[in-house]
């Protein structure tokens, strides 16, 4: 098993092996720029491979293993062999074997999961003790005998108090805290419980394995955690990269809207009767009602002047190819140029049909000459736009008919009573848009007729910590970043 000296001296193995992996990052960086095929994979591979070098040199202080598992006869895959589990994997020399393994790897999860009643194989679990990065004793748990007493270094180290940066649990994981880390990819969960009893913990070491397990699809679509506050972002900020994970973004919800909302401060507050209203779910129909109304039904053919000649889209054609696009349920950014694309696609079959050749120069001078009949049917907009509408207030009396069922625009489409239109129109409704003062739920508005008009950036995955202070309207905001909504 070794003793106090042995393990020791491991230590410094691990020290060596980091140092040979940083020395060997810092070289592939150098020749990566050499060997890739073509300017995209020498460009990709080059940021791979400083970024692994510069994970690697910023690697937090902190002891290179907290736990080590000898597997006895029980095991048929790992039988006679040891493992050191710690917070990164450590190459061994020469390609040898690592000498510590990612606690994230499967080999792992019996440090975690294995007991007396269930070795899993494990013949001895041992804790090891530190003072920084110096070792100073270790325990052993003779699981094949039947031997699980209380650790103490298990009770000191979930019992040492907090103080500055949050912590990694990494070492005190539980079996029911396992459990939860190592879920599914696809399994949404809710992790509830009194203050302090390590809901954000588990919650960050689920992003990590979640980065370890599947490395390739979030590498793409990414992670992201949104915390309440700046302050909390500080006291976290730490966690991540000493479980070695640095590719995650960590935000608040109110940067996340801002990076969307850049041009619109908030410069005004609302009461709390507007507030309520506005973070409640049916604004969100009322929004996209005020969004969809500025679609208005063709009422004249299209003609398109092409030299002497003039190609002409009928009016019925013009309705068919607005109606189904709508019935697409594109956002409305998309649905718009799917429109011109359309009308470009029926002038082009008439012109192939006389025999002219329809090249990309034609295609786009045909496509900007379709543009006005998109301004009158439907209209590029930006979402100040259709808010400034919504608060400066609806007609009065029953609505109007666009002759597709939905109220005109500027007329209530009854999603709210009058005591709810009151609370959250202007009193004194600004000149212009330009003009108008907006809120901090205004932006949630914003953003909500944002993704109306063009689908946000959609995450792997998405941890929200204190969820159950979020409103309706905020939920959703958070939920169109999950690729899965």
């Amino acid at each position: 098993m070794g003793t106090l000296d042995d393990e020791r001296q491991y230590v410094e193995r691990c020290q060596a092996g980091l140092r040979r992996m940083l020395e060997g990052a810092r070289d592939n960086v150098i020749i990566g720029e050499t060997v890739a095929g073509d300017r995209y994979s020498a460009e990709r591979l080059g940021r791979h491979l400083k970024s692994l070098a510069k994970e690697l040199s910023e690697e937090p202080e902190g002891p290179p293993f907290f736990g080590r598992l000898d597997f006895g006869a029980g095991s048929a895959e790992h039988r006679g062999r040891a493992y050191h589990i710690g917070r990164r994997h450590i190459s061994g020399e020469h390609g040898g074997p690592p000498v510590v393994i990612d606690w994230r790897a499967p080999v792992s999860r019996a440090f975690y999961r294995a007991s007396a009643r269930d070795p899993q194989g494990v013949a001895v679990r041992r804790r090891f003790g530190w003072s920084g990065t110096t070792l100073t004793s270790f325990e052993d748990e003779r699981l094949e005998r039947g031997e699980e007493g209380e650790s103490r270094i298990l009770a000191a180290e979930i019992e040492r108090p907090r103080v500055g940066p949050m912590r990694d649990i990494v070492a005190t994981i539980q079996p029911e805290q396992d459990d939860l880390v190592r879920a599914e990819l696809d399994t949404s969960i809710c992790v509830q419980g009194a203050p302090g009893t390590g809901k954000t913990a588990v919650g960050l070491h689920r992003a990590a394995y979640l980065l370890y397990a599947h490395r390739q699809r979030l590498e793409r679509s990414g992670v992201l955690v949104l915390g309440p506050n700046r302050a909390f972002l500080g006291y976290i900020s730490a966690v991540l990269p000493a479980l070695g994970e640095v590719d995650v973004e960590q935000t608040t919800l109110e940067r996340l809207l801002a990076s969307v909302t850049v041009t619109v401060p908030v410069t005004a507050v609302d009461s709390e009767a507007a507030a309520l209203v506005k973070h409640d779910v049916r604004m969100a129909g009322v929004l996209r009602g005020a969004l969809y109304r500025r679609i208005a039904k063709p009422v004249e053919p299209v003609a398109v002047a092409d030299g002497s000649y003039r190609w002409r889209v009928p009016e019925d054609e013009l309705r068919r190819i607005v109606d189904d696009t709508r019935r697409e349920s594109l956002p409305y950014g998309v649905g718009r140029e799917r429109v011109r694309a359309q009308i470009v696609a029926a002038i082009q079959r008439q012109a192939e049909a006389r025999g002219q050749t329809a090249g990309s120069a034609w295609t786009r001078k045909i496509a900007r000459a379709v543009t006005p009949f998109l301004d009158a049917v439907w209209p590029a907009v930006k979402p100040e736009e259709v808010l400034y509408e919504v608060l400066r207030g609806p007609a009065e009396g029953p609505a109007e008919s666009t002759g597709n069922g939905a109220p005109a625009a500027g007329t209530r489409d009854g999603a709210l009573t009058q005591a709810e239109w009151e609370a959250i129109t202007w009193a004194r409704p600004p000149r212009s848009v330009k003009s108008a003062k907006w809120t901090a739920a205004d932006l949630v508005l914003l953003d909500e007729i944002a993704a109306l008009i063009e689908r946000p950036r959609g995450y792997g995955h998405v941890i929200v910590d204190e969820a159950q202070d979020l409103s309706p309207m905020e939920c959703r905001a958070v939920a169109r970043r999950s690729e899965h909504g």
